[in-house]
């Protein structure tokens, strides 16, 4: 097992050594062919067309496209093959143009017929395109002379080290899984010519006579693109695929564009390089022309210069910059000691929020605290710390966490917090609108049942907002032009907040018809001040958004978002519990509100709506007390109004001295313009 997993680790450490000389070796030869392509294009190499008249790449492209020449000349090799190449040319010339004329990628076509023993040349025919016109053989017959071998320099021809076979380094190897009659040679510029080809060359077996044949196609090229630039979806189908991804454009901070405008079809650097977003360059505006960088390349390579590092190489923006011309600034600046100061002041009330919520749980049983319902209390001070920790969402640079933690403090704060106060208003205004002598009870357990819904709702629209279009931060400019993050606002934002402005109009309509109603400790009036309170403020907050600081930057918005948030929670928690911890501490708690008990205001008419909490027996002895007080007053004004009317029907009856109608006593006469006698009504003068 030891000597197996060896052997493993052998051949995985040989193949990657392979692969990568084999990648190393491949991307040697594309940098030669491409400066080959580069001198040709440039005209650089002045000896080529003297000392050779063919330059060969050593890079594959793919003949796909020229499958249709390649299958005639298949085919006409195989004609040749079964007629035999004769001594006379007719059948190799009619092949030959035909060949020509039936395809127009063809630029030339020729037929060689060659003795077999001693190679050399026994006829040939050879046909090419000038224009639209067809050369003949003579003149190009004069290449090829009879009686001698043919030479090897010939991109087309075989070597002589290589007969029989053609397996030589000027033909690519055919595709996998393919059979060709013959073999394509690599590219290479044509001086004669003038153009890119590739040929297509296919060897005939000897025939009875002993002559073998070689026919042998030109293809036009030069109308194919060396393209750079990374391969995309959108390539042209005459692009080179072998030279994609060899431009010299720095990856990591500028891209490649091809640009077909700037140079001939078969030139190196046809491309610009182009900064990349959240780069820029302070050269040639972030956009360089490809041969330059080619050549700025290549001299470092051959360590020259150092331009293709200096000049061509983007520079980073500036943090948050999408996009720059140079270093200036693209976010706006925090503030984090301001910010922080304010944080700790909003963490600070909400944690005494929570002591007091504490402090009122230990006293719960004062009276203070027990006509105004100890449980919506503890969810009004609930409510109130959860709105202050919007603070806390909104203090960092915002995301998409801290959006939706936004969302959910202020608007879910709002609802439990003005829910409870609205509840409690919503109770006298139920009970202070009743004409009948039987007294409403709603108590807090009805109340609750009012109450949950309500808070559902606002879970329910919530959790749907964050699964279905969750709360995400965009970029905003300041009035510097600067950018930050904010909290996207969209229709579900738009649509909460015309349900909440509906909430407070509600409310204040509540507390509008309970403005004259007398409760204890005065708990109704503040409880319509806080509500009060926290409608002006979102409309003046609202108003320094939109029209005052529509463009403010990121330490403004949050001393906006501070200031709205202690104006509105803080002054509820003044308004409502102050006036109670304030009592309790001088201890009053326990005390009847004397000024309300005064103006009328019993025990049982509070908050609470009972007098007590709920989970407690009522005070029955107290109740009947209160019952037999008001039967003795309507008795006594029946008894009153049944004098009055003997009294008027019985005119000869004369009070007795002392009495109750007596003159010291008597009662104020009320004429009564109905009676036809002119008789009158007595009322009591006084109140009973």
């Amino acid at each position: 097992m030891g000597k197996l997993f060896c052997c493993k680790i052998i051949l995985i450490v040989t193949f990657v050594i392979l692969t990568g000389e084999n990648a190393q070796g491949r991307k040697e030869k594309i940098e030669k062919s491409l400066q080959i392509i580069h001198d040709v294009a440039i005209r650089s190499l002045g000896l080529l067309c003297l000392g050779e008249d063919y330059k060969a790449l050593s890079v594959n492209i793919r003949t796909v496209r020229f499958e249709s020449a390649r299958q005639k000349a298949d085919l006409a090799a195989t004609l040749l093959q079964d007629l035999g190449v004769a001594h006379h040319n007719g059948l190799q010339d009619a092949i030959a143009k035909n060949l020509l004329v039936s395809d127009r990628s063809i630029l030339s076509a020729r037929v060689l017929a060659i003795n077999a023993s001693s190679g050399y040349l026994v006829n040939s025919v050879w046909w090419q395109r000038q224009g639209v016109e067809l050369e003949g053989p003579k003149k190009v017959n004069e290449i090829l002379e009879n009686g001698r071998r043919v030479h090897s320099v010939y991109p087309w021809y075989e070597d002589p080290d290589t007969t029989p076979s053609l397996r030589s380094p000027k033909f690519m190897l055919g595709p996998q899984n393919v059979s060709y009659k013959g073999w394509w040679t690599y590219p290479y510029y044509s001086c004669s010519s003038k153009r890119w080809l590739m040929s297509y060359s296919v060897p005939i077996p000897p025939g009875r006579r002993g002559l073998k044949g070689f026919l042998s196609l030109d293809i036009d090229i030069s109308h194919l693109e060396v393209n750079q630039c990374e391969k995309t979806f959108s390539d042209r189908p005459n692009e080179i695929s072998v030279f994609h991804g060899t431009h010299k454009c720095h990856n990591a901070t500028s891209r490649c564009i091809y640009a077909s405008h700037i140079a001939p079809n078969w030139s190196r650097g046809r491309y610009q390089c182009i900064c990349r977003d959240g780069y820029y360059s302070p050269h040639h505006g972030g956009l360089f022309n490809g041969t330059l960088v080619e050549v700025a390349w290549q001299q470092k390579e051959e360590n020259i210069t150092d331009t293709w590092d200096l000049i061509f190489e983007c520079k980073k923006c500036e943090p948050g910059c999408h996009t720059c011309i140079d270093q200036s600034p693209c976010l706006a600046t925090y503030n984090w000691p301001f910010r922080i100061t304010l944080l700790v002041f909003s963490v600070s009330c909400a944690s005494c929020t929570m002591i007091l919520n504490i402090f009122m749980f230990k006293h719960k049983r004062l009276k203070v605290f027990k006509v105004a319902s100890p449980i919506f209390l503890s969810i009004t001070l609930f409510g109130c710390a959860t709105m202050y920790l919007e603070m806390a969402a909104i203090f960092p640079v915002l995301d998409t966490y801290s959006c939706i933690a936004t969302k959910w403090s202020r608007h879910l704060g709002f609802c439990i917090t003005y829910t409870a106060l609205l509840m409690k208003t919503w109770r006298v205004s139920l009970t202070y609108r009743v004409k009948s002598a039987h007294k409403v009870k709603l108590t807090d357990k009805q109340l609750l049942q009012w109450m949950v819904p309500i808070l559902l709702v606002m879970l329910i629209y919530l959790g749907t907002w964050t699964v279905s279009d969750t709360p995400t931060a965009e970029d905003i400019l300041d009035n510097e032009g600067l950018r930050f993050k904010q909290c996207v606002y969209n229709w579900w934002d738009h649509s909460l907040a015309i349900g909440e402005v509906l909430f407070l109009a509600w409310g204040i309509r509540v507390c509008y018809n309970v403005r004259n109603a007398e409760s204890l400790y005065n708990e109704a009036r503040l409880i319509s001040y806080a509500i009060y309170n926290i409608a002006i403020v979102n409309i003046m907050m609202i108003a320094f958004h939109l029209f005052i600081f529509p463009r403010a930057g990121p330490n403004i918005k949050y001393f906006l978002g501070f200031i709205r948030t202690q104006l509105s929670t803080s002054t509820t928690i003044t308004l409502v519990f102050g006036p109670k911890v304030f009592r309790v501490l001088r201890g009053q708690g326990d005390q009847w509100d004397n000024k309300a008990r005064s103006r009328g205001v019993s025990a049982s008419f509070s908050l609470n709506g009972i007098g007590l909490v709920p989970e407690e027996a009522p005070d029955l002895y107290q109740e009947n007390e209160e019952l037999k007080e008001e039967i003795q007053k309507l008795a006594a004004q029946i008894e009153f109004m049944k004098i009055v009317h003997m009294q008027v029907n019985n005119r000869h009856l004369k009070p007795k001295a002392g009495g109750y109608f007596s003159s010291v006593n008597a009662p104020t006469v009320i004429h009564n313009p109905s009676a036809k006698t002119g008789g009158c009504l007595l009322a009591k003068a006084e109140d009973l």
